[in-house]
């Protein structure tokens, strides 16, 4: 399924601290086994290749939700925590941001003489959607970051991301094998950015005579807009608002932590003492997993569950953090052993969210963030 999307994406400075990177790492991987467990490698690619599924995929582990350091941070957690699980798992990320991304062709070499690919169409393939979108798609943003993930079987995506300091934004463009009929004739699956006036794009379909032009030298090339792509916009400043947020789904997910539906769902998932609080956390990491494209037109939404690292829309709840991950762990592991039973809760637990909407209620947006600070020393709420 091809989906292509544009967002405004602020270029925040800064690292991601030690404490969150790790956990990221083990979350990010969880919810990937989780993908590739119930609708396989192929699926998780094209998730991949969603920006709004995407920024929710970053902001549900607790990076800054509307921020460009989303791909560095979600692609990085990627490599670190799914390459050494390549035999389970039959895919692994290669590249990354500044010198990382020049040794993308090498690392596909190596991964080719473990799986009989062809590394040095692969390298080709790498080193061409880096050229088109620097060279070809000329709207003002230079690329300092490409990474290359790929399944054992030879089906890839590509994430890349530019920047344009002057505007402090950034873009990114995501590209799958799936999806690539012809990389001269609108390869991509998506191209996320704010926009900057005219673009000129020598791969859109529409430029097919500027391309014979600039073969025969004869005209100048055409140029061409993206308006016709999805547009996900991401506001410049850095909180969390109501506007951000989809309050209806928001509700659901609330209302599926009451106490009955909590002593429902704890005993399903067989967790003891879950708390509600790790359970709404749950509730929205079950729609990454298991929603539809659709679901993810607000991908404030996510942040949600575990916080921010710098306090938006609430420090990252890292006693909840950890809770979660056991509880996804604890399911890959039980399904792994024939008993798929918490994975099946965990779907029952999107789907009940899901139900609950259409009449959900409880607390405004204002009062659940504000009550989300209140109990952070009882969560161990941190920020950088």
């Amino acid at each position: 399924m091809k989906r292509s999307g544009t967002a405004d994406l602020p270029l925040h400075g800064g690292r991601v601290p030690p404490w969150l990177a790790a956990r990221m790492t083990e979350l990010g991987t969880a919810i990937a086994e989780q993908v590739i467990l119930n609708y396989g490698q192929s699926e998780f690619l094209t998730r991949l290749s969603d920006p709004f599924w995407f920024q929710a995929y970053g902001a549900v582990m607790g990076m800054d939700w509307h921020s460009s350091g989303i791909t560095t941070s979600v692609l990085g957690a990627l490599k670190r925590g799914i390459n050494p699980r390549f035999s389970e798992l039959g895919l692994v990320v290669c590249g990354g941001r500044g010198r990382h991304s020049v040794r993308t062709p090498d690392e596909l070499r190596a991964f080719s003489q473990k799986t009989g690919l062809d590394g040095d169409a692969l390298a080709r393939t790498s080193r061409l959607t880096a050229r088109i979108d620097n060279n070809a798609v000329v709207d003002g943003f230079q690329l300092y970051l490409h990474s290359f993930v790929i399944t054992q079987s030879g089906e890839w995506a590509v994430v890349q991301q530019g920047m344009n300091p002057a505007g402090h934004l950034a873009r990114r463009y995501h590209w799958h094998s799936a999806s690539v009929r012809d990389f001269v004739s609108a390869p991509h699956t998506a191209i996320v950015g704010q926009p900057q006036g005219e673009i000129l794009n020598l791969v859109d379909t529409r430029a097919t005579k500027a391309q014979n032009a600039l073969l025969t030298i004869a005209k100048g090339p055409l140029t061409s807009s993206l308006n016709d792509a999805r547009r996900l916009v991401m506001p410049m400043q850095h909180d969390v608002r109501a506007k951000d947020v989809d309050l209806k789904r928001l509700g659901a997910v609330l209302a599926v932590a009451h106490e009955q539906e909590l002593r429902d769902f704890a005993s399903l998932l067989l967790v003891e003492g879950l708390g509600s609080r790790t359970l709404q956390s749950l509730a929205l990491i079950a729609e990454v997993v298991h929603g539809a494209p659709a679901r993810f037109s607000d991908p404030a939404r996510f942040s949600m569950a575990h916080g921010g690292k710098d306090g938006h829309p609430f420090p990252v709840p890292l006693r909840v953090y950890d809770e979660t991950i056991r509880v996804l762990k604890s399911a890959v592991d039980r399904a792994k052993l024939g008993n798929a039973d918490r994975l099946h809760a965990i779907q029952r637990l999107d789907n009940e969210s899901r139900a609950l909407e259409r009449a959900a209620s409880g607390p405004t947006f204002n009062e659940y963030v504000r009550t989300e600070r209140e109990r952070s020393p009882d969560y161990d709420g941190r920020t950088v």
